[in-house]
């Protein structure tokens, strides 16, 4: 079990997502459409800074691999909504920079980075290759809504997203359950009930559309 101080880490982390998912299930609920409001984004960066430090210091490459690829998208996505020009040059360098100095950081050291974490023996492969196969489908998600978002002009999480989303977080929770990993057992358990109700709620206004 990660000291206190990483599970707190982790916890923060998880709290930022819960919080995005909460704000935007609300906004959503009161538009009876599914929006993408840009908190959801800020959020998302939030969190997804903080989750890959702590798949870090938990050593667990999967975590890492799912935040690593996410991390930009969320960037973009903030600059479909014109909110990166309103952040101080410096701050956007830092952000954009960040996952390559952790890659830069990697390559220096790349033995340690190796027996750190592919020959991990909390992780067995198979389980490694399970949890990486969660997060690489559960940031699909995202590669599909860039591309669905740079098609319309517009950032827009369509219906396959939320689809994508329960489908890789069903493997996440599982790969948690394995790993007896609080962090993402609950931080997974409460994004099943939104995604469940973000394509309810997606139904339901396609559904009045075709009225």
């Amino acid at each position: 079990m990660s000291s206190w101080w990483v599970l707190a880490i982790g916890f923060l982390a998880q709290g930022f997502f819960s919080a995005r998912t909460l704000v935007q299930w609300i906004l959503s609920e009161k538009a009876r459409k599914v929006l993408s409001p840009t908190v959801f984004w800020v959020l998302s960066v939030a969190g997804s800074w903080l989750l890959c430090l702590y798949g870090w210091l938990r050593q667990d490459f999967a975590i890492v691999l799912g935040q690593f690829f996410s991390y930009y998208v969320y960037l973009y996505n903030l600059r479909l909504k014109g909110a990166m020009k309103r952040v101080p040059l410096i701050v956007r360098g830092l952000l954009l920079l960040t996952p390559v100095a952790a890659i830069l950081f990697a390559v220096n050291d790349a033995p340690a980075f190796i027996d750190n974490f592919f020959r991990n023996e909390d992780i067995p492969l198979w389980l490694l290759v399970f949890g990486s196969f969660g997060q690489i489908l559960f940031t699909l998600r995202f590669i599909y809504q860039m591309w669905y978002s740079s098609r319309r002009g517009e950032s827009v999480l369509p219906p396959t997203f939320w689809l994508i989303s329960l489908t890789g977080s069903l493997c996440i929770c599982t790969y948690g359950v394995i790993r007896l990993d609080p962090v993402l057992i609950l931080g997974q358990s409460f994004g099943l009930v939104a995604y469940i109700r973000n394509l309810m709620i997606g139904y339901k206004s396609r559904f009045r559309k075709s009225e």
